[in-house]
C-alpha cells in the first residue's frame, strides 16, 4: 500500500525528491503522513480536493482487502 501511494504522488509532483511519506500502524488503523513541496502541494490536492479523494479512495480499498482502515493526511 505505501509503495502505491509513492508511485502515484511521485507521478503527480514536480519534485520527487521533496516527498516524505510516514505511516504509523495501530491495530487495524494505517495512517499516512504525506509532506511535499510547497509548489507541489496544489496537484495533490487537486481542484476542490478531487485528486486527494481520488488516492484516498484507492488506499481504502486497497486496505479493505486486508480489513483495515486508512487515513492519509497532507501535512
Amino acid at each position: 500500500m505505501k509503495e502505491a501511494l509513492v508511485y502515484l504522488v511521485n507521478s503527480l509532483v514536480d519534485d520527487p525528491g521533496a516527498v516524505k511519506l510516514a505511516a504509523s500502524e495501530d491495530g487495524n488503523i494505517v495512517r499516512f503522513k504525506l509532506s511535499v513541496a510547497p509548489s507541489d502541494r496544489g496537484k495533490i490536492i487537486g481542484k476542490e480536493g478531487r485528486v486527494v479523494k481520488s488516492i484516498r479512495t484507492i488506499l481504502q480499498l486497497a486496505a479493505a482487502k486486508n480489513n483495515k482502515k486508512v487515513f492519509l493526511d497532507i501535512v
